[in-house]
């Protein structure tokens, strides 16, 4: 079964705030960014998470993502332990962002959530500041 390594970010400026996400799928050296309006730090988390395993579906095609094994690592740790099962998801608006990316992972041969030091993230993390730095350069042009 081909792995690929998925790192994803999400970010808050305000939390809630202007939000971005951020995924670098290292295996097909691809990094991707995104504005996604007012969200929480926890919120954008699993945007990003999403995000990331949607993209990964279209770049590999259905049909070899069901025989890929994904590792998606993160620092967010509340995401990774809601999706390990090891933390009760109490928030009542990541509920579905949790059902969406399990549904996802019906998509795949295997999904992992792996936490990691943020010092490991920083393609993901720069993804986000981006994201959320373009869209600031933006409304300062209108």
């Amino acid at each position: 079964m081909e792995k690929i390594i998925m790192y994803s970010d999400g970010g808050s400026r305000g939390n809630p705030g202007p939000a971005a996400l951020g995924v670098f799928i290292e295996t097909l050296h691809k990094s991707y960014g995104e504005y996604l309006g007012e969200k929480t730090n926890n919120e954008a988390e699993y945007a990003a998470i999403i995000f990331g395993l949607r993209k990964i579906k279209v770049l590999v095609g259905k049909a070899k993502a069901k025989k890929t094994a994904v590792e998606c690592r993160m620092d967010s740790e509340l995401a990774c332990k809601h999706l390990n099962h090891e933390y009760k998801i109490e928030n009542e608006k990541l509920q579905p962002l949790f059902l969406e990316v399990w549904n996802l992972m019906l998509d795949f041969g295997a999904v992992k959530f792996v936490h990691v030091r943020r010092e490991l993230n920083t393609v993901a993390d720069a993804c986000v500041n981006r994201a959320l730095d373009n869209h600031k350069k933006q409304d300062q042009m209108f």
